[in-house]
């Protein structure tokens, strides 16, 4: 079965098959995020990526870890 919704922002497909999202960020904040990203030799949206991945990682080791710690409690 597929569903289908209507939103009120767009989501675009990316040339790698990933969906798009839309982020509100002011433009000065996101034209000297642009050069910040330029030093470092990524573009936005791959340190973007870069960070959710990281945060991602760490959350799912804290989950890991609290998961852990219940079932030594409940043991």
């Amino acid at each position: 079965m597929t569903a289908y919704w209507t939103v009120s922002y767009a989501v675009l497909m990316t040339t790698k098959g990933t969906t798009g999202r839309v982020v509100r960020i002011d433009d000065e904040t996101w034209a000297d995020y642009e050069k910040a990203c330029a030093e470092k030799g990524v573009a936005r949206a791959t340190d973007i990526r870069m960070y959710v991945v990281r945060e991602v990682a760490a959350w799912r080791r804290r989950q890991r870890d609290i998961n852990a710690a219940k079932n030594i409690a409940e043991s």
